[in-house]
């Protein structure tokens, strides 16, 4: 008898051990580098690292897990008695990640569907969470590959950045290159648009630059159920903020949560970043 399908993610879907143990996902880390030391994304020495990086201005770089660490947890996941996996991660635009892991699928001795969910935080923590839950309900691969993939295509991410220099710093700007050179006092929105870091507007302000997200966030949430994360990097006060705004205002929504996004994410956004996720769910 083939044994039942299930799911990996990496460490940029900003999923807490709990939650993601509750749901049956297997995690792999990536590495958030400061000078010569090298931390695991999702433990506490990683997050205080980053952070106190940050405020020495000292330069923080990250690398994708290994195809030899993304090997051996396929072939733990077997010899637990898996049948299959799927394997959802992070945007390919912004991160090796899943070419580590197709590398990987390849000498797998039970079928690897790799999925780039075109997303990150929980963006890819909500494709994840469909695809296990479709594999709880008995799934294969295949199946649950497509339910992550279309749950992250339905999701939008929006954010703003204090500024522009660690996307630029990281190579993570994309298409955000345009806001490069802007004065000083202008605030940059920014959204993904496939896969890749794009500019939404322009504000003047950091205020009217959460007023504004919040009033796009309304709009791609329309009235159907949805589930909303707010992520932050040490600003969760203007987080709780925006999702009590958001709390009162979405008709339909499921799920919201507030989360500090993890050192690789902050890397590359930098101090001050508040990001909201809208997931549309499925329908069953």
């Amino acid at each position: 008898m083939t044994g039942p399908t299930v799911v990996v993610t990496d460490s940029t879907a900003c999923l807490t051990p709990e939650r993601a143990a509750e749901a049956g996902i297997t995690v792999v880390p990536l590495q958030v580098v400061v000078g010569t030391d090298s931390y695991t994304e999702g433990t506490p020495k990683a997050q205080a690292a980053l952070m106190a990086a940050l405020r020495r201005r000292q330069p923080a770089t990250t690398s994708r897990p290994s195809p030899e660490q993304f090997a051996a947890c396929y072939r733990e996941l077997a010899e637990q008695g898996a049948g299959g996996i799927v394997s959802v991660h992070i945007s390919e635009q912004l991160s090796a990640t899943g070419e580590a892991a197709r590398l990987a699928a390849k000498s797998s001795q039970i079928p690897v569907e790799v999925v780039d969910s075109r997303s990150l935080g929980m963006g890819l923590g909500y494709a994840a969470l469909s695809a296990a839950a479709s594999a709880k309900a008995g799934a294969g691969p295949v199946v649950c590959a497509d339910v992550a993939a279309k749950r992250a295509t339905m999701t939008s991410i929006l954010f703003y950045v204090d500024t522009l220099e660690y996307l630029r710093r990281g190579g993570r700007i994309g298409k955000a290159q345009a806001f490069v050179g802007s004065a000083l006092a202008v605030k940059p929105l920014l959204h993904l648009v496939d896969g890749q870091v794009a500019p939404l507007e322009k504000v003047r302000t950091a205020a009217r630059a959460l007023a504004r997200i919040e009033q796009v966030a309304l709009e791609r949430a329309g009235d159907g159920p949805v589930d909303v994360a707010v992520h932050h990097l040490n600003s969760l006060p203007r987080a709780e903020l925006l999702a009590e705004q958001l709390r009162g205002r979405l008709a339909g929504l499921g799920e919201l949560t507030i989360s500090e996004v993890g050192a690789v994410i902050g890397a590359h956004a930098g101090p001050g970043v508040i990001g909201v996720v809208i997931s549309p769910r499925l329908d069953n």
